[in-house]
């Protein structure tokens, strides 16, 4: 089983900010494309954005223009910075492998509650 642990999140008003923080194996983190996924009340998990082991970052359209994902490879962590949060990103994020994530590395998630 693969250790993922995600930290950051947290209640944050209508247009605030969070980011979110993934800590991941050295081994997992070098070869495989990393993903943050969320579970938003009512949908199935859905995937938001990923980063390459390269840096390239590619975003899901919930993500596009308000969402950044970043990597330190010193540290083996990916993050997630969110701005202009709406309520509707209220929910349970996790981090991944991207596109093709694995059972066996589903952390706890962290929570992040945009309310008023």
């Amino acid at each position: 089983q693969v250790q993922l642990v995600e930290s950051g999140g947290g209640l944050v008003q209508p247009g605030g900010s969070l980011r979110l923080s993934c800590a991941a194996p050295e081994n997992f983190f070098k070869v495989y494309p990393m993903g943050w996924y969320r579970l938003v009340p009512g949908k199935q998990r859905e995937l938001v954005a990923v980063i390459a082991p390269g840096g390239r970052p590619d975003y899901q359209d919930v993500a596009k223009g308000r969402f950044t994902i970043s990597k330190d490879n010193s540290r083996s962590e990916v993050y997630l910075h969110m701005t202009s949060l709406r309520p509707e990103d209220t929910g349970v994020y996790f981090c991944n492998v991207g596109r093709s994530p694995r059972n066996d590395a589903w952390g706890q998630g962290t929570q992040v509650t945009v309310s008023s």
